[in-house]
Order: C-alpha cells, then structure tokens, then sequence
C-alpha cells in the first residue's frame, strides 16, 4: 500500500509541479553557472548507495570541501540557492527519486557514506526502510543550518548532536511506519514550511 501510494503520489506531483520545476530551472541558471540539478550518492534502504537528485542550491564543485552547509552565511549557496533551500524547494526533485523506488515520501532522510560509516549497529537499523523526502527529524531540524552556523565546529556539531538525535527521531520511525503515519507526517511537513 505504501509503495503504490508513493508511485501515485510522486507522479501526480511530478506531473502538477513541472510548471515549478521550469521555474525554478529558468531562476537557477539565469542566477549561476552551472547544472539545474545536483546529484549527490546516497544511502538507502539495505545499505545500498543511489544518486539522489536535488535541484542545485550551491556553486558547482561546492561538495568538494565540507559536506555540511550553515545556513545563510555559506558563501558557496547562491542566491537562487538560499530561497529555494529556505522553502525545500531543494527536496522537490526527489519525487523522481520516490517514482524510481530509492525513496519513498516519507522515511528516515538519506545520509552520505562518509556519515552512514559513523552509526552503531542499532542505527543501522534506519536502512531497513527506504529513505524518504520528509520524515519526523526534518520536521524537528527544520532550521538545521541555522543550528549549525550558530556552532564554533558546524561538522562536529552535526556528528555529535544533530546527527545524533535525529537518527534517535528516525529510529522511533522505524518502529510506527505505516501508511497512515506517514499521511500524519505529510501533513505535519506541510503545516512547518508554512509558517
């Protein structure tokens, strides 16, 4: 039921939202130089890696130093980047994610392998769902970069703490997922862009 809620869900999106995904585009090249979108290997479900699209909020070749971006204050987010990033319009390309089978509308968000090497064996354990576009800890980071721009170590800040208690929220996910929560955390992903 899931799995044919997502393929449904992440088709009629892609197919109402494309007005959008041209906009966007047309706002991302006419503001840098540069591909619309980036694609970024990820871990999903059963440990495997995906590539994961995202439209591009930041200077080509941008990934080549740290891997944590904070907030308003990274010099190598555009200026396209840092609206689109403060609305998850970001996030949007990976309904083709969900529509392919890596992904699913909502699961624990997938984590680069420099990171994913990091967990215990208990954490482990979030890569037994696939991964998803919202979950309850992207919910509660929402302000993720404002957190760790306040920080004097942004990269230890988020392997000590916000990677820390989010895996703690992804965990608890494991353990509800359902159709029916899902729904629940879809429209709690709504009600925190809005305001």
């Amino acid at each position: 039921m899931k799995r044919i809620f997502d393929i449904t869900a992440s088709g009629l999106g892609l197919v109402a939202l494309s007005p959008v995904f041209l906009i966007l585009a047309v706002w991302i090249k006419t503001d840098s130089k540069g591909p619309v979108f980036y694609r970024q290997t990820r871990v999903g479900r059963g440990n495997k890696d995906f590539r994961l699209f995202k439209f591009r909020s930041m200077r080509p070749d941008s990934d080549k130093g740290s891997l944590i971006t904070i907030g308003g204050r990274d010099p190598r987010v555009t200026r396209s980047g840092y609206y689109i990033r403060k609305y998850k319009l970001d996030e949007l390309p990976q309904l083709i994610n969900v529509f392919k089978g890596d992904m699913s509308l909502v699961g624990p968000r997938p984590e680069v392998r420099k990171y994913v090497n990091m967990y215990t064996q208990e954490q482990m354990e979030v890569l037994k769902v696939r991964p998803g576009i919202t979950s309850l800890a992207s919910i509660r980071y929402r302000n993720e970069n404002d957190v760790l721009a306040a920080a004097s170590d942004p990269e230890q800040a988020y392997i000590e703490q916000v990677m820390q208690d989010k895996l703690k929220l992804d965990l608890e996910y494991v353990k509800k997922a359902g159709f029916w929560y899902d729904i629940k955390l879809i429209f709690s992903t709504f009600n925190a862009i809005r305001k």
